[in-house]
């Protein structure tokens, strides 16, 4: 195939996987109370189950400041969810593009890889979703730099923080797969992964007391997610090495 041809095979994996998110979008569009009273808004009310095993309290009153805010808020979250929830199909149509382009053996890797990505998305969604936008509402809410100021919390301030937080998770919970494939690259091995450990470990736990410094507990709760995500990265980078891979057509 040409340059343009594989031009050509791009747009539409482009354009499918767009109308994908959109479709999806609109679905979600019509379930607006279900969407926002039963998921997005469920982590400002103390009855979150979450505050109560934690033994946190949280309870928000969240205020409006534009006219228009409310409905671009509720288009944005369709879309950002129609992304979240199209996630799977994105990745398939990602590996059928790459696929033709590689060996038959690296193939078996790589699919393992891309199905494995999916998984790893929501995972880190869940742990965003039920651990650090609670923790990081109970901090930040907590935190005063005068009793002379009242916290009034915007929407578009709250739906910043759940959306950032949760994405973020589902985003760096994709570094174990990300490892593998750089390991069958030859860029990353596991001696080392293991040489900084040391340094992640350091790195997790500041972030992890940065967002919950008066609270042994919850900042533990909020490392170990990530620490045992890099154990995980060094297990999957040791699997097979590099140069065991032999290239066959």
């Amino acid at each position: 195939m040409s340059f343009w041809d594989h031009l050509e095979v791009l747009r539409g994996t482009l354009f499918r996987s767009l109308l994908a998110v959109v479709a999806v979008s609109i679905a979600v569009f019509c379930f607006k109370s279900l969407v926002f009273d039963g998921i997005v808004l469920a982590p400002t009310r103390s009855d979150f189950f979450i505050y109560k095993w934690m033994g946190m309290s949280v309870d928000m009153s969240l205020v409006n400041l534009e006219v228009s805010t409310q409905f671009f808020v509720h288009l944005k979250i369709a879309f950002q969810l129609g992304f979240i929830l199209s996630f799977p199909y994105i990745v398939f149509e990602i590996w059928k593009f790459i696929a033709p382009a590689l060996y038959q053996n690296e193939k078996k890797t790589i699919r393992w890889v891309f199905l494995s990505a999916s998984i790893l998305f929501y995972l880190g969604l869940f742990i965003g979703y039920i651990l650090i936008v609670p923790i990081s509402l109970n901090f930040f809410l907590g935190y005063k730099i005068s009793d002379a100021i009242v916290n009034t919390i915007s929407l578009t301030s709250y739906i910043s923080l759940f959306m950032s937080t949760t994405l973020a998770f589902g985003i760096v919970f994709e570094f174990p797969a990300v490892v593998v494939i750089l390991n069958k690259l030859g860029i990353v091995d596991r001696g080392t992964m293991q040489k900084y450990r040391k340094h992640a470990i350091v790195v997790i736990l500041c972030i992890a007391a940065i967002i919950t410094p008066a609270d042994p507990f919850s900042m533990i709760v909020a490392a170990a997610p990530l620490l045992l995500l890099y154990e995980l990265s060094v297990w999957c980078c040791g699997v097979k090495k590099p140069d065991d891979i032999q290239e066959t057509a």
